[in-house]
């Protein structure tokens, strides 16, 4: 926890590009702490590019110290290949949480779009509007991975307060 807070990372995974995201909270208040994206090098093979993924997410949770993290679901589509990949990713950034005792929460896509927006298959566009909304900025000043990211840290936050209002 930050001073009077909780820092929350979120993250969309992938082999190429993951995008991250550290979001404090403070009386139900979102504010941009950090966001980006880790390239992987494309020519390595796919035991360096999650090498690649661990060793940075390692690195970024120790400078912003959250307490929870926050990752999409894997989504199959036609391509199951893609979809083994996407879960690799995503289970390199869970090992890194996991061992910073960080405790992961999943959501799938259409839940994060549908917390934020309202629908969800909301466009990326209307996902990035909302997040830069939810954060007090004006516009998004970011990689679309990275939007994808801090929405699912927002959706975290959001689900979180109202587990808590409800008694859960």
């Amino acid at each position: 926890m930050a001073e009077g807070g909780l820092v929350v990372l979120g993250l969309d995974p992938g082999s190429r590009v993951t995008g991250y995201g550290f979001v404090l909270e403070i009386s139900g208040q979102a504010t941009l702490i950090e966001t980006g994206t880790i390239r992987t090098p494309a020519k390595k093979d796919m035991a360096t590019r999650l090498g690649v993924i661990f060793d940075e997410l390692q690195v970024l949770i120790k400078k912003h110290n959250p307490v929870e993290a926050a990752i999409e679901n894997v989504f199959v589509g036609k391509h199951p290949a893609s979809a083994l990949k996407l879960g690799q990713a995503r289970g390199a950034a869970m090992a890194a949480c996991a061992t910073n005792g960080i405790s992961v929460a999943e959501y799938e896509p259409t839940k994060v779009k549908k917390n934020l927006v309202g629908v969800g298959n909301a466009p990326k566009d209307q996902v990035a509007f909302m997040v830069a909304n939810c954060l007090g900025l004006k516009k998004p000043k970011w990689a679309e991975d990275a939007s994808d990211a801090l929405a699912v840290a927002i959706c975290h936050l959001n689900e979180r307060r109202m587990r808590k209002l409800i008694g859960m």
